[in-house]
């Protein structure tokens, strides 16, 4: 297929989904990391959670979520009565594919006086199995204000962020040994040859990320953060420790500055599975509908509104 065939196709997909979405009363919510025709198509682009509020405070019968599965299943926590559709039902999280409801009560009943704390990036079984839910830019505060009183924390799944806000606030957590591939594959030897390539550039890296590549970042932020962060910094240049995705959103906001990759290779495969043909089929078929028991439901939906007290 010639590149004038392949517009024109494209092209076509896009007329054929933008009729569709008004037909059916449906958005796009896309997550930062989603490739850039992907976010070209967007209601709301952002991080798992603020996407999924966004959507609850909408009319739209229909939410199709353009991430992983764990992000889908969010947004149809916060929205019950909407019908949710994910493009492509292997697109899972392998971070939160580690770590099961029967792990945690296991660790629940080694550790029965411990308050649970898990991330955003875990299934709605394992949120219904937890007091509180936290993102990567309210875990500190949540564990601050929300379990103070704690005598002991359990905090799955992501033993990275749990390091990081162990740093942060002084506690201790019984954790779980998982972590995002993608964060974790970034090393600091990535951030010492970059400061070569680009010594003047401030470097920002995710909290999912080892201490060592920590320990060498300017700021440690999670994605909106650092979208807020370099709109409202005089730097020039930056260098970003996520996953690549982000880099496209950047630009487009800050068309006057330069960003880097920390490492080309930090690309996360099943936020890639999304295509526009994907969505086209979804909506015209309403394939991949997310559902989840309606127990699960809420008692996920208790430790994420639990949490939002905290949002930052």
């Amino acid at each position: 297929m010639g590149i004038l065939s392949f517009q024109v196709t494209a092209m076509n997909i896009m007329e054929k989904i933008q009729k569709l979405k008004k037909e059916k009363n449906a958005i796009f919510l896309v997550h930062n990391y989603q490739p850039p025709e992907i976010q070209d198509i967007a209601d709301f682009r952002g991080d798992s959670l603020g996407l999924s509020l966004e959507a609850s405070q909408t009319t739209a019968d229909i939410i199709v979520f353009c991430g992983v599965t764990f992000m889908a299943e969010t947004a149809k926590i916060l929205s019950p009565e909407k019908t949710v559709l994910i493009p492509e039902k292997t697109a899972g999280c392998p971070m939160a594919d580690t770590i099961r409801s029967r792990d945690l009560q296991k660790m629940k009943s080694e550790h029965p006086e411990a308050q649970t704390l898990c991330y955003v990036n875990t299934t709605a079984e394992v949120k219904a199995e937890c007091d509180y839910c936290c993102t990567s830019a309210n875990a500190v505060t949540v564990v601050t204000q929300a379990l103070t009183h704690a005598k002991e924390i359990i905090f799955v799944p992501d033993a990275n962020l749990a390091a990081y806000v162990t740093r942060k606030t002084g506690r201790t957590f019984v954790t779980w040994a998982g972590s995002c591939p993608v964060h974790a594959g970034i090393t600091p030897q990535d951030i010492r040859l970059r400061k070569v390539l680009h010594p003047t550039a401030e470097i920002i890296v995710h909290p999912e990320c080892t201490p060592e590549v920590i320990d060498l970042a300017d700021q440690v932020l999670s994605t909106e953060g650092m979208s807020r962060y370099i709109r409202q910094s005089s730097s020039p240049e930056f260098i970003l420790g996520t996953e690549t995705g982000i880099l496209y959103r950047l630009r487009q906001e800050n068309p006057e500055k330069i960003f880097y990759p920390l490492s080309t290779g930090a690309v996360c495969p099943n936020m890639k599975k999304i295509t526009l043909d994907k969505i086209l089929t979804a909506l015209e078929e309403m394939t991949h509908e997310v559902t989840i028991p309606e127990d699960i439901q809420k008692r996920a939906e208790l430790s994420i509104r639990r949490m939002l007290v905290y949002r930052s």
